[in-house]
């Protein structure tokens, strides 16, 4: 007969073991295929991405809705700096062989004004730096301390500042000037505070903010004069407001 009238091979009944494999070992069934609507789907990033859109953009409109019903209820002003008066009780120039010597001792009166109706300003402790002359001839004349004080709505604090230089070596053509614009009052006078501030609105207080008030270029004259110019505030070392 011809072998063609014959299966070559049999298909193995379940459960039936090869004599001829290893021992122990058994094949790992086929794994099931799902049909497609019982297959997991992944979840796509696209909606979370959303919520995440929509979420901010509701954050950024309440914190401008605050800001602005914030602002025209309280209608916030700048605090006002000004150079009240300053004096010069004594400036002494000695020449001496070793070289010229300056003795100054000054006396400035700052003047500090709220003039919101709403909100208070609270200041840390206070350095105040004193110097006269202008551009390449400006010299420092002594640093004082000022302790933390409140400036209250719609008040005006006074500020007064001493300082002494003893034995301050300087070029004797600089201290010459000097010395003559101090006869004639027309000595340029800068004053540099640097400070913290916070602020108090309806019983809520902020955090402190470092500023740097400067003073420059007032002459002894415009004072006599009762002129008093406005002090620029300095903030994050890149803001300049009157």
């Amino acid at each position: 007969m011809s072998d063609a009238l014959f299966p070559s091979a049999l298909n193995k009944p379940p459960g039936y073991n090869d004599p001829n494999s290893p021992a122990g070992f058994k094949p790992l069934p086929p794994k099931p295929v799902l049909p497609p609507s019982f297959r997991p789907k992944k979840k796509k990033g696209r909606v979370c991405c959303c919520c995440f859109c929509i979420s901010f953009s509701i954050l950024i409109a309440l914190i401008i809705i605050f800001a602005a019903v914030f602002y025209f209820s309280v209608n916030p002003k700048l605090p006002r700096f000004h150079v009240q008066s300053f004096q010069i009780p004594r400036f002494n120039v000695t020449e001496t062989p070793d070289g010229t010597y300056l003795d100054a001792t000054t006396m400035t009166e700052m003047e500090v004004r709220n003039p919101n109706g709403k909100m208070t300003y609270y200041y840390g402790d206070t350095a105040v730096d004193i110097s006269v002359g202008e551009d390449e001839d400006e010299t420092e004349v002594g640093t004082a301390k000022v302790p933390k004080f409140t400036s209250r709505k719609q008040y005006t604090t006074s500020l007064k500042v001493e300082t002494k230089a003893s034995n301050k070596q300087v070029d004797n053509t600089l201290a010459n000037r000097l010395l003559s614009g101090y006869k004639s009052k027309s000595l340029a006078v800068n004053v540099a505070a640097r400070t913290k501030v916070g602020v108090g609105v309806a019983g809520l207080k902020t955090g402190m903010l470092g500023i740097t008030v400067k003073c420059k270029g007032i002459t002894m004259k415009q004072l006599d004069g009762d002129d008093m110019p406005n002090c620029l505030i300095h903030t994050l070392r890149w803001i300049k407001v009157r």
